[in-house]
């Protein structure tokens, strides 16, 4: 493979943190604090806890497969190499989903944020005005957004630790007193409560998973993309811990609230006022920001990998741009594909991540499971933990995710999946050709 044809390793171990946490929007917390308060009966942080822990043997079969395999391909790269070509040009193509749709859900977010502060803006000039920004900042390398993600995940972090302080200001002016240990532990009948809103929040730690698509843009990958990994899913657990826990320790009960799915705003400006809340305002325009220009890079270097492997049109998804070692085409595609968040809603957008992503966590732990019965592993005790049982906790708890989508997401993945087995059909002469193959060690540094 020429030198042109490689995307140049430029980010640390910190752009690829703050792009995954950036990615994982760490503002979601306020957004989805009312409602999970609600399905859990007060247990908000536990459930994160019980999400924390569940999602991490998924984290580490992803580190496992990065070391193998220091590929932009992510889960396509790790299918379709130990299980099935085919299977891995699907499992992409499924997994695509996902990072088209997030940047949809931030356009969608922006639109109802700036919408509130300016009506009479139109709407969709917020939508198309974002999704520009983000694809020019992305076609001007990765180094540049990532800059640009560290800035913002900064700021955001700032927030929280204002909101924390606001909070535990308020409760020791108040009645109300911190959660006890003991007080996190739910009762018999308020385990299935428990677990339904861990459900919810799953989708809290999507991010960790999308640094695996810059592996050819990061330094010495196979030690850092899996140190980001953990360490991004574990800054998403202590900051998702610490918000709701002083949130739940002030506010027990969120019935007291107007709009249940809405509270954060509400809160913002019990605890701090409407300057706080416009500090906080501003925390969740960067949130979405920031999260849909990580969005954006992790979609283009998925569609790069395919490209350059020829399952997709190659003089198409596999250019990379001379001069700022982009692959500007998908880039571009990727943002114009976004622009449907003016036809869709967020509950839509939703479902789309739903699939794309539990496809992803699935297939990474059957590939890490596979490993395991490949004869140059050995037997041993420690192996039989990480190639077997952790990975197959993993993948009980995305099995029950899955069980846990709605009929609509359900009805939207399989029409997604159809069109790419249609493709592949049509691609591979009715598969009686294979899909074309890279070698890795070409890419390895």
């Amino acid at each position: 493979m020429s030198e042109k044809d490689q995307i140049q390793r430029q980010l640390g171990l910190v752009h690829v943190v703050a792009i995954g946490l950036a990615y994982m929007s760490p503002f979601a917390v306020f957004d989805t604090f009312g409602i999970a308060s609600d399905v859990s009966s007060g247990f908000v942080p536990t459930a994160y806890i019980v999400v924390f822990i569940s999602i991490l043997f998924t984290a580490l079969s992803y580190g496992k497969l990065v070391k193998k395999y220091p590929n932009a391909g992510s889960v396509y790269t790790y299918t379709k190499n130990i299980l099935n070509p085919y299977l891995g040009v699907i499992v992409g193509w499924v997994s695509f989903i996902a990072y088209l749709a997030l940047p949809m859900i931030n356009a969608l977010l922006a639109r109802i944020y700036l919408s509130a502060g300016f009506p009479e803006v139109p709407g969709w000039m917020w939508v198309i005005g974002l999704i520009l920004l983000i694809t020019i900042l992305n076609i001007f390398g990765v180094k540049i957004a990532a800059s640009v993600n560290i800035l913002m995940v900064i700021f955001q972090v700032l927030v929280g630790v204002i909101f924390i302080y606001l909070t535990v200001r308020s409760i020791n002016a108040g009645s109300e007193q911190f959660i006890r240990i003991n007080e996190l532990i739910p009762a018999g009948d308020e385990f299935s409560g428990l677990f339904s809103a861990a459900a919810l929040l799953a989708l809290s730690f999507i991010g960790f998973d999308a640094i695996t698509t810059l592996s050819e843009d990061t330094i010495n990958p196979k030690k850092n993309i899996p140190r980001a990994i953990l360490l991004v899913a574990s800054i998403g657990g202590i900051f998702f811990f610490s918000i709701t826990y002083f949130m739940q320790s002030l506010f027990p009960d969120v019935s007291i609230f107007n709009d249940i799915e809405g509270a954060s705003p509400e809160i913002a400006v019990m605890i701090g006022g409407n300057l706080f809340l416009s500090f906080f305002l501003g925390g969740a325009l960067f949130s979405v920001f920031a999260s849909g220009l990580a969005a954006q890079v992790s979609a283009s270097r998925l569609l790069y990998a395919m490209g350059r492997d020829g399952v997709i049109p190659k003089r198409f998804f596999g250019y990379l741009h001379p001069k700022f070692n982009s692959p500007i085409f998908n880039i571009v595609l990727v943002g114009v594909m976004a622009l449907s968040a003016l036809l869709l809603d967020l509950e839509a957008a939703t479902s789309l991540v739903n699939v794309g992503a539990f496809t992803a966590f699935s297939f990474v732990n059957i590939c890490v499971i596979k490993s395991f019965f490949n004869p140059k592993v050995k037997r041993t005790f420690r192996n039989v933990i990480s190639y077997l049982i952790f990975p197959s906790i993993g993948l009980l708890f995305v099995v029950y995710l899955w069980a846990n989508l709605d009929v609509f997401s359900l009805i939207i993945g399989g029409i997604w999946t159809l069109i790419g087995v249609i493709y592949l059909a049509i691609s591979t002469n009715l598969f009686k050709k294979e899909p074309p193959q890279i070698e890795f060690d070409e890419l390895e540094a």
